[in-house]
């Protein structure tokens, strides 16, 4: 079943979900209603040109990388160690955000999710504290990166970008120290995609995903 919210700051219960996870279908993306989705488990992912409203999804399913659990092979070591990049935090969600946006003419792919209103969405959520950029740079050339919302301990992914080769793995792997040094507890990767599996992502049920970020 497919449910419709309206301007009530209110989600259904996930339960009789579709096979894809979506939820229901309708709202905003204020902060409030994004904060309230995120903090269960609940996130938008809609085409901007084909959906008026945005869609829900609540995957019953949840893929997610623990920080201690990241896969790094031995030729991302070989990369780090050469020193070829350098990776920052919070210092360019701009850039990031755009990054994710375009690269590879994602933003004129049909079915493309990441327009105008997400990405002032997610830009007022980083200028409130509540999602986060990991920048990889070439010199003063950002190359790579990604970005999340950030709750509590937990970090729920968005999306990611290369320009070069890597370069997202960089990212994921830094976001992941990063999380182990700090007391992080989950990366969110929201869909499963063999890139994050092969990096240490694995199902959880979304019991055990709701017990997890709902100790933070």
């Amino acid at each position: 079943m497919i449910y419709r919210i309206g301007k009530e700051l209110i989600f259904p219960r996930p339960v009789d979900v579709e096979p894809d996870g979506l939820l229901c279908v309708g709202g905003d993306l204020s902060i409030d209603r994004l904060l309230l989705a995120y903090s269960n488990g609940i996130f938008p992912w809609y085409s901007f040109r084909d959906e008026k409203e945005p869609l829900w999804y609540c995957p019953q399913q949840r893929f997610v990388i623990f920080p201690d659990e990241i896969h790094v092979s031995h030729s991302m070591r070989t990369l780090m160690n050469k020193g070829v990049y350098e990776v920052s935090m919070g210092e360019c969600f701009d850039g990031v955000i755009c990054g994710c946006a375009a690269a590879d003419g994602r933003n004129v792919h049909e079915g493309a999710w990441l327009g105008e209103d997400i990405i002032r969405a997610y830009t007022e959520l980083h200028r409130q504290g509540f999602a986060q950029s990991v920048e990889v740079w070439q010199g003063d050339r950002l190359v790579g990166g990604l970005y999340g919302v950030t709750i509590g301990r937990a970090f729920f992914g968005e999306s990611m970008f290369s320009l070069v080769p890597n370069a997202s793995k960089l990212a994921l792997i830094y976001l992941a120290d990063f999380m182990r040094e700090h007391g992080g507890s989950l990366i969110d990767c929201q869909f499963e995609t063999p890139h994050l599996k092969s990096m240490g992502g694995r199902y959880i049920s979304y019991k055990e995903y709701m017990d997890i970020i709902s100790r933070d």
